[in-house]
């Protein structure tokens, strides 16, 4: 029996035999899965240890694949290749850098595969921010936003402005002390 499962989410037939003919031989199962749908089950049922994502795909894109992959602590452990035919398609969801997961562009050779599969290792071991639920995990990852960094930040604008309103008062009740002595 294999010894590490391999689990190739996409539309296409052909992408997933190139996968699968690309890897060297050895103790690997490829799992296959057309959508993203099949996809998340087959990550929840066969606990892969490397998974290829087609960033589009029908019925469940593989965005949506990857924003429930960012919300399981579980399921962020594991490497990720994220594969697409543009690669604007996906800086226009995910910012770069990459930080948890390994890009390839569509057509890709063997060994940008090795390269691609042998990166998402080393970023699935990187530490992931504290976030204070799955919902801020999936957009700091998303995003590269985190949001008590950003309501930090708002709050010390917010401390600021308040800070100016206040001496605007100052200011204003001064002026119009000054046009009541001398209106008077």
């Amino acid at each position: 029996m294999a010894s590490h499962k391999i689990l190739v989410i996409d539309d296409s037939r052909v992408i997933r035999a190139r996968v699968r003919d690309m890897l060297p031989q050895g103790n690997f199962e490829v799992i296959e899965a057309k959508d993203g749908i099949e996809g998340i089950d087959a990550i929840r049922a066969q606990k892969p240890n490397l998974i290829m994502l087609d960033f589009l795909l029908p019925r469940m894109s593989g965005y949506e694949v990857y924003q429930e992959i960012q919300t399981q602590p579980e399921f962020q452990k594991i490497p990720l290749v994220m594969m697409s035919g543009r690669r604007e398609e996906l800086t226009e969801k995910i910012q770069e850098p990459f930080e948890f997961f390994e890009f390839i562009e569509k057509p890709f050779e063997q060994k940008e595969l090795i390269g691609a599969i042998k990166g998402a290792m080393a970023k699935a071991r990187k530490a992931r921010p504290q976030a204070t639920g799955a919902a801020a995990a999936a957009i700091i990852t998303a995003t590269g936003i985190n949001p008590a960094a950003e309501v930090a930040a708002l709050q010390r604008q917010i401390d600021t402005l308040t800070q100016d309103v206040a001496a605007l008062k100052v200011q204003n009740n001064k002026i119009l002390a000054f046009i009541r002595k001398k209106l008077g």
